[in-house]
C-alpha cells in the first residue's frame, strides 16, 4: 500500500519524513527484525489549529504506523501457502509428452503429490500445456472439480493463468524468454516451515524523497536480464530523477505511471547488508509529473528466499551510487546471489 492510498498528500508524507528525521527510532544503523511501533509525542497546539489540520507529529506517527503495517503484510504474504516460500520445484519443459508425478520413474518428477499425476504435453503456440490425468488422480482447476481427465493449463503471461491443486501441493505454468516451466508449491515446503521472519533496516526518513518523472517516447522498452541469463524487452515508460544522500540519482522505471511504477535497483548496501542481486520498489501512480519514493519499502526479490524463481536483475542504469540502508535487509536463511 502506498502513501497516497493512506490518504497522504506528497507534502504531508515529506513533512512526516522531516519530522522523523530528528527522532531517535528503534535500533542502530544496521538491519533489525520488525519492532513494535514506538510512541511519538504530539506537541501541544491551539485547539482551533488541531481542528483544521493534523500536527506534524501525528503525520510522522501515521507514516511510521503505515510502514510497520506494510512490513507485517509483507511477512504475512511470505508465510502464505501461495507465497514464494512455498515453492518446491521449477521444471523446465521440452517439446513432446512427458509423465508427471512424484515417483522417480516420471520424466517430470515432482517433490510432492501423487506418484502418478498424469502426462503433460507442451503447447507453446497456445502458451499452455495439456495435462491428461492418470487413472484415479484428482485435481482442482482454479478451485473447481475437473470432470474430464484432460485439461489445459495456461501460462502466467496469458489473461487467465491456470492453477492446478492436487494432494500435497499445486502447480502453474510460467513462460520466460520463450521457454516454459511448471512451478510447484506445497504448504509443507522446507523454506516455508523454516521461515522465521524478515530482517529490516530501522525506519529511516532520509530515504523518503520526491522524484520527477521524465517520460520516454511511447512504446520504449529496456532489456531486463533475469537470473537465468534470459533477456526480456520490458516496457520502460520513463525515468525518475531524485535527490538522495546529497546527490542526484536516476532510475529507469517499469510499469504504468497511471497506476504504479516498478523499480529494480542496486545500491552500495548489496551483498553485505542487503540482498546481493538488488531489490524491488513499487510506487504509487505519478501525479503531475511527480511521485514519492520511500526506500523504507524496498523489498527483496523472490530469489532471496528460493532457488525456484526467475528474478529480474537491475539494469545497468539502475545501480545507485548511494548506500541505501533502508527497507528489507539481507535474508538470514538463504545463499546470496552475486550481482551481475
Amino acid at each position: 500500500m502506498g502513501v497516497a492510498a493512506l490518504g497522504f498528500t506528497r507534502d504531508r508524507a515529506l513533512s512526516a519524513a522531516l519530522i522523523l528525521a530528528g527522532l531517535a527510532l528503534a535500533g542502530g544503523p544496521g538491519p533489525q527484525a520488525l519492532e513494535p511501533v514506538p510512541t511519538v509525542a504530539t506537541p501541544a497546539v491551539p485547539s482551533h489549529d488541531a481542528e483544521v489540520r493534523p500536527t506534524a507529529a501525528s503525520d510522522a506517527q501515521a507514516w511510521l504506523e503505515s510502514l510497520q503495517a506494510f512490513r507485517r503484510g509483507r511477512e504475512e504474504s511470505l508465510r502464505s501457502p501461495d507465497g514464494w516460500m512455498a515453492l518446491v520445484g521449477l521444471h523446465w519443459l521440452e517439446p513432446g509428452e512427458h509423465s508427471l508425478g512424484s515417483d522417480e520413474a516420471n520424466a517430470v518428477r515432482l517433490a510432492v503429490g501423487p506418484a502418478r499425476l498424469g502426462r503433460i504435453e507442451l503447447l507453446p503456440e497456445a502458451m499452455s500445456v495439456r495435462l491428461v490425468l492418470a487413472e484415479g488422480a484428482r485435481v482442482l482447476r482454479d478451485g473447481a472439480e475437473v470432470a474430464s481427465r484432460e485439461l489445459l493449463i495456461l501460462a502466467d503471461k496469458t489473461e487467465t493463468p491456470t492453477r492446478v491443486d492436487f494432494e500435497g501441493g499445486s502447480l502453474g505454468l510460467i513462460e520466460r524468454g520463450g521457454r516454459y516451466a511448471l512451478r510447484v508449491r506445497s504448504p509443507e515446503a522446507p523454506t516455508l516451515r523454516a521461515f522465521k521472519g524478515l530482517n529490516w533496516f530501522p525506519p529511516a526518513p532520509r530515504f523518503v524523497t520526491e522524484a520527477r518523472f521524465e517520460a520516454h517516447p511511447p512504446g520504449q522498452t529496456i532489456p531486463i536480464v533475469n537470473v537465468l541469463g534470459q533477456i526480456e524487452p520490458t516496457p520502460n515508460p520513463g525515468r525518475l530523477v531524485f535527490e538522495l544522500e546529497g546527490a542526484t540519482h536516476t532510475l529507469e522505471a517499469l510499469g504504468d505511471p497511471g497506476d504504479s511504477l516498478f523499480l529494480i535497483f542496486a545500491d552500495r548496501s548489496n551483498r553485505r547488508e542487503s540482498y546481493g542481486a538488488g531489490r524491488f520498489l513499487y510506487t504509487d501512480k505519478v501525479v503531475d509529473g511527480r511521485v514519492l519514493l520511500d526506500f523504507n519499502r524496498a523489498i527483496n526479490p523472490p530469489c532471496a528466499y528460493t532457488e525456484y524463481s526467475t528474478c529480474p536483475l537491475p539494469p545497468p542504469e539502475n545501480r545507485l551510487r548511494a548506500l541505501v540502508s533502508a527497507g528489507e535487509a539481507r535474508y538470514g536463511h538463504s545463499a546470496d546471489v552475486p550481482a551481475s
